[in-house]
Parts: C-alpha cells; sequence; structure tokens
C-alpha cells in the first residue's frame, strides 16, 4: 500500500509559521512534510519563490495545490481530531469560506504579534 504524502510549504523565517508547522505535522493522520520555502526549490511543486513568500501552501500527493486559507482548510481535514477535520471541511464553504480568507489575511499580516512571533515575521507592505 502506498502512502499518500502532502507537502506543507511555509515560511521557515516565522517563528510562528514553524511552530503551526510542526504542529500540524505531529497531529496529522496522514503523512505530511513540511518544508521552509527558503530551504527547499520550490519548483519541484511548479511553484515560484514570490508565491511561497507571500502565502503558506499545501501539494498533495496527486500535484493538486492550494494556498492561504484553503491550504489551511485541507490541513485541519488531515488532522485526527474530528472537531478540527470539520472546521477544515467549514472553512470552504460559503459564506465561512470569506470568512477564513479574511482570518487567513489577518493572522498573515499580524503573525509577528502571535504566539511564536518574532520581529522576523512580520511581511513586508
Amino acid at each position: 500500500m502506498t502512502t499518500q504524502v502532502a507537502t506543507l510549504i511555509f515560511d521557515g523565517d516565522c517563528g510562528f509559521c514553524t511552530s503551526t508547522a510542526n504542529y500540524i505535522v505531529a497531529h496529522s493522520r496522514s503523512p505530511i512534510t513540511a518544508v521552509a520555502w527558503q530551504l527547499t526549490d520550490v519548483t519541484q511543486y511548479g511553484l515560484l519563490e514570490p508565491q511561497t513568500a507571500e502565502r503558506v501552501w499545501l501539494v498533495n500527493a496527486a500535484g493538486e495545490k492550494y494556498s492561504g486559507h484553503e491550504a489551511f482548510a485541507q490541513l485541519l481535514i488531515l488532522q485526527k481530531r474530528p472537531l478540527l477535520t470539520f472546521a477544515g471541511y467549514l472553512m470552504l464553504v460559503p459564506p465561512v469560506c470569506w470568512l477564513s480568507r479574511l482570518g487567513y489575511r489577518l493572522t498573515a499580516q499580524f503573525r509577528h504579534r502571535l504566539p511564536g512571533g518574532t520581529p522576523a515575521c512580520k511581511l513586508p507592505r
């Protein structure tokens, strides 16, 4: 039996992003590999550096790519806890997906103020 593996591509310079990626990997019911975009050749996933610097990405074994709030929703769907899985599916349905998109943007914008965040986490304006 072949194990499907998803790859999470995140900002390795951000402590909040690194902590979140580590949590996701440790609590997933399916194998996820987390890689910092700064330490990998993102073109092997069909992405460009500016794309991966801008937001989080999830690439599944079939090569499907998700970014931002959709990547986060897909990551929640892969979690062991049923409530997190449900929340992931819910994040993809209107009108919740509109709030999820906004929530992702706000989280990304203010990640330097979140637990584990540092001044290095601040995105350029």
